[in-house]
């Protein structure tokens, strides 16, 4: 087997595997030929705000073979570190660097290992462990029928349920997202047992507010609910009624930004309210980033009908944070948490209250925050943020892992979604880990059937898009590889989230194309009973609540993995391959339940073209091991990574 002196992935090498938590004691050990005569080995760190590397000697401790080991214990306090090794020998001074697959090497040409280190107070709710999300845009669910009050007039009612969502030809297509479906707090309710039967326990609502659009991400009024979905009165019958099925409720938090039209802003003069552009007196005047007054504006990203907020602002900041505000106030009414949009476009001061406020009232209230990259290490507004050191998000929107499950099914090379989940095992504390919301599509990107059958998504403008449609062999391709996805979501660490709709087979390019009606009574049936025969396996086997991962096997298209948790251990194994694979399962499995696919003969799986297997055992004590979380075992290096 081929030598590494380093490997961050190995118990070898590591007493504590992935993100370490302040106060806790991490052994690192340096693996060194005797052959290379060594003098003096160091252990080379910085601080991810400081300039300069502070180095600790590293002292023998025995060794393999013909290896000396070297090692050296740190105890560090919260934030963001960078580490590599450097040693002296009678040949030179050699430093050993981070390579693919997270190994070390003797190279200067390597990178640094990162090393996350967070509050030892991290806690995160316990309501969500090997739970399911599902993801609701509001007006696109169910229509219950129920006659609304006080709709705005100016609002266009479709006819029909399952037409396509308008969009409007101009120089440029755009969705003007004024276009009403009907979908509603009652509807909602009304379909809670098909939820149920999915095994969601936790309802993910795109923004529910007052708002002059059918999306909903430009607020009109933080404390009233939307006309077009129902009164107050009737979301709090639906998160009543979710809790006695077991389900939470979550609530998209906008607040980087509101509407020009709003109560707050109040440019086209709809409320009797002094708002900030039409008075400079205004309460709300703070709130907003005036340049030019009352015409020049800072506006989210470019667009004049989203005036963005200053957060740090106190009067703002209090009417969200404070004891009063927002947050608490709709926690109060009994949802169970908060989805921040685009948290990386918020100060961390802001972050910092956010959290407390939430916190106040309940350690079990869940804040996820839309974040697209690492959220350990993002950069964003020129500063390193620390979203999950444990003083602000319990966890983010895992868009990492989505674009590598969307990658693999689609041809890509198994070896890179293992790495990526182990980078993240590597980055991340654990509490944020088991609570990260692992989806493969949403209201901001094209339906998941669309993206799996189609060769190209990014093709033409709306204008196309429009008139696209999955011929019927895109569709059956779609179906396949989305199965194969949905395995993957919902067996890797986090919690898989569903996408109104995906596990009814709908299809649709990007806004507005992927927010059209949910096809009730137009189902893919068999998909759909598919999504409902993993969702209860999903919820029925604890080793989703926190179980360990252990990769297996990873060549090209096939991937085997382990997840493990007390007694109980389950296999899976993919074959996105145009061809039948065959691939040798651990000898733990070899007589393990099939939950679906084939069961293994003569310790193997035949895998067919495009197709999958999930395996249950539930092992003796004795039989039990102590495989740490998230570590690759040095004797499957060579295994794993074919």
């Amino acid at each position: 087997m081929e030598y590494y002196p380093f490997d961050s992935r190995s118990s070898l090498y590591r007493n504590k595997l992935g993100a370490l938590a302040e106060g806790e004691t991490l052994r690192l050990k340096l693996l060194l030929h005797r052959d290379a005569h060594v003098h003096s080995v160091f252990l080379r760190l910085k601080r991810d705000d400081e300039q300069t590397y502070r180095e600790a000697i590293m002292q023998p401790d025995g060794g393999i073979d013909e290896y000396n080991y070297y090692y050296c214990d740190i105890t560090l306090a919260e934030g963001l570190y960078w580490y590599s090794f450097r040693y002296t020998s009678d040949y030179g001074e050699f430093k050993v660097t981070k390579t693919e697959h997270s190994l070390g090497i003797v190279s200067d040409n390597g990178t640094d290992w990162q090393l996350t280190v967070y509050n030892a107070d991290f806690e995160t709710p316990d309501w969500l462990d090997g739970g399911i999300i599902y993801q609701i845009f509001p007006d696109r669910f169910y229509n219950s029928g129920a006659e609304k009050s006080n709709v705005p007039a100016d609002r266009f009612t479709q006819n029909d349920w399952y037409a396509q969502p308008e969009y409007r030809q101009t120089a440029e297509p755009k969705a003007l997202g004024n276009d009403y479906f009907g979908g509603d707090f009652k509807g909602i309710e009304e379909k809670l047992p098909y939820l149920k039967s999915l095994g969601v326990n936790c309802i993910y609502l795109n923004p529910i507010f007052e708002a002059h659009s059918n999306h909903r991400y430009n607020t009109a009024d933080y404390l009233k609910t939307d006309p077009s979905l129902g009164t107050e009165e009737d979301f709090c019958r639906l998160i009543n009624a979710a809790h006695k099925h077991g389900i939470g409720i979550i609530l998209d938090g906008v607040f980087s930004h509101t509407g020009d039209d709003s109560v707050y802003f109040n440019s086209k003069h709809r409320y009797d309210t002094a708002g900030a552009q039409n008075s400079d007196t205004s309460v709300y005047r703070s709130w907003y980033k005036f340049g030019n007054y009352p015409t020049g504006y800072a506006c989210w990203w470019g667009v004049p009908s989203l005036p963005e907020t200053e957060e740090e602002d106190l009067s703002f900041s209090n009417f969200i944070t404070g004891e009063n505000g927002v947050l608490r106030y709709w926690i109060k009414k009994g949802i169970r948490g908060w989805r921040l949009d685009v948290a990386d476009e918020l100060p961390d001061s802001f972050l910092d209250r956010i959290r407390l406020a939430i916190k106040a009232e309940g350690k079990e209230n869940y804040l996820l925050g839309e974040v697209w990259e690492d959220a350990t290490n993002k950069i964003s507004y020129g500063s390193r943020r620390r979203f999950l050191r444990g003083r602000q998000l319990d966890s983010v929107m895992n868009y990492p892992l989505a674009g590598a499950i969307v990658n693999y099914v689609k041809g890509g090379n198994s070896r890179d979604l293992v790495d990526t989940v182990l980078d993240i095992l590597e980055n991340y504390p654990p509490q944020a880990v088991k609570l990260l919301m692992n989806h493969i599509g949403t209201h901001d990107t094209a339906r998941i059937l669309t993206v799996l059958g189609k060769e190209n998504v990014q093709a033409g403008d709306r204008a196309w898009q429009s008139a696209q449609k999955l011929t019927d062999e895109e569709y059956s391709r779609g179906v396949r590889l989305l199965k194969l996805a949905a395995v993957l979501q919902f067996t890797l660490p986090g919690v898989p989230s569903v996408y109104y709709g995906d596990e009814a087979g709908m299809q649709g390019y990007g806004d507005p194309f992927c927010r059209a009606g949910y096809p009730w009574g137009k189902e893919n049936t068999e998909l759909l009973e598919f999504y409902k025969k993993l969702g209860t396996f999903r919820r029925s086997s604890p080793v989703f609540a926190s179980g360990e991962f252990e990769p297996v096997y990873a060549n090209f298209g096939d991937i085997v993995y382990i997840r493990r948790k007390g007694n109980n251990a389950v296999l899976v194994a993919v074959n996105r391959w145009h061809e039948p694979s065959e691939v040798t399962v651990p000898n733990e499995f070899k007589a393990a339940k099939p939950i679906f696919g084939n069961k293994p003969t003569d310790g193997k799986i035949s895998l067919p073209a495009e197709s999958f297997a999930i395996l249950e055992i539930q092992l003796r004590q004795s039989m039990n091991k102590q495989s740490p979380s998230a570590a690759v075992r040095p004797q499957q290096r060579g295994f794993l990574f074919l």
